[in-house]
């Protein structure tokens, strides 16, 4: 079920990316949802490392 509270982000990709993308997340176990969130968290997390970390304003903090 859905989570009301999170945000939804639509993208296009072309046929290969999309089977490319499927291909590695059923090799890691996980979902396509899954895995992009997975290598988002990835790229935010060595952003950070490098840069510092983003603040979050505290309207749209979830913990």
């Amino acid at each position: 079920m859905r989570n009301k509270n999170n945000k939804h982000l639509g993208i296009e990709v072309d046929p290969e990316l999309h089977y490319k993308l499927h291909y590695i997340s059923k090799y890691y176990g996980r979902s396509a949802n899954g895995e992009i969130l997975f290598l988002i968290r990835q790229e935010i997390k060595n952003f950070e490392n490098a840069e510092g970390e983003i603040e979050v304003p505290k309207e749209i903090q979830t913990k």
